[in-house]
């Protein structure tokens, strides 16, 4: 009676399947002969559940938000409440807002002004940050504390569902702590081997996939990469099929792009990237773009309450 109600792609949920139980074959591995793959295992593992959010964000594996958000719930890594990563991730979706520090929470930009007031030393922070090293080593500390900023603010204004959703991630973390506990791994082994690691996966493919441009599409880049990313990030590296057709599903993406090549890259003014070589090549120690937003000079009244800053 229930899949006659509901659609579901039975592919992705076994990839939520698979990615719990190879989370959970690193808890395992940690007490093993094996000890050294524990950590690097369950970090790409705590990665792929981050992909997997994403793609329950846009309305898979089922027609069911309930249920898909109940599939993803645990959350593996610990920093971002579910429903706020729903709620600022399908505001960065008005494409027509996509880089803007005001607009786009998920910016890495900053407005001119805020920089023209930064210590040195800061500007010198956020410039590494604008490195792909720079944001493998240095960005998921950014991220945290920006992100642990802005909602602190907007848990003392009470802004509608925030609330709600730290009280649901709280919940979550439970059983999550209980597991660690059964397993004897101790907490900040977890923290430092499992969930920073692991925000620097997500934070390679985020490194790439917008830049500051006049035109809305040649904001979005696509990064061709090894199968292995690709699975990994569940094609969101071929991101501007994902902004043109965001309620498309993971395993569709890639023959949807083959089909369209020529018009993608005509429409994002062919910023392409061969795969992560590339870009750590190019960016490696280099900084892709600058800390404060080329284009978008303007003061805004409400800059504070719409900024939230995830590079701090």
């Amino acid at each position: 009676m229930i899949a006659h109600l509901l659609r579901v792609d039975w592919r992705t949920c076994a990839l939520i399947f698979a990615c719990y139980l190879v989370w959970a074959s690193g808890l395992y591995l940690y007490h093993s002969p094996l000890w050294w793959a524990a950590l690097p295992v369950m970090a790409i593992a705590t990665a792929f559940h981050t992909s997997l959010q994403h793609e329950t964000i846009h309305g898979h594996p089922t027609s069911s938000p309930v249920l898909n958000e109940a599939l993803v719930f645990l959350p593996l890594v610990m920093v971002f409440p579910y429903r706020r990563y729903k709620a600022l991730h399908l505001q960065h979706h008005r494409d027509e807002h996509l880089t803007d520090p005001y607009e786009d929470p998920e910016s890495y930009f900053w407005p001119e002004q805020d920089v023209t007031t930064m210590p040195r030393w800061v500007k010198l922070v956020f410039a590494a940050n604008n490195c792909l090293i720079g944001r493998l080593v240095l960005g998921p500390a950014l991220s945290i504390i920006g992100f642990a900023k802005t909602e602190m603010r907007r848990l003392i204004a009470n802004e509608p569902h925030v609330r709600m959703s730290w009280l649901l991630h709280v919940l979550g973390l439970l059983p999550v702590f209980a597991i660690l506990w059964a397993a004897n791994m101790p907490l900040w082994v977890y923290l430092i081997g499992v969930v920073y690691p692991a925000i620097s996966f997500t934070s390679l493919r985020s490194f790439a996939e917008h830049q500051a441009a006049e035109h809305v599409g040649a904001r979005t880049a696509v990064v061709e990469a090894h199968p292995f990313f690709g699975l990994l990030y569940l094609n969101n590296n071929l991101h501007i099929v994902h902004h043109a057709s965001p309620a498309t599903p993971w395993h569709q993406i890639p023959a949807l792009y083959r089909e369209r090549r020529a018009q993608y890259l005509a429409a994002n003014e062919n910023t392409l990237f061969s795969g992560y070589f590339d870009i750590l090549l190019r960016f490696g120690f280099r900084t892709k773009q600058p800390v404060a937003h080329p284009i978008m000079h303007r003061i805004s009244a409400s800059a504070d309450s719409n900024k939230n800053h995830k590079s701090g």
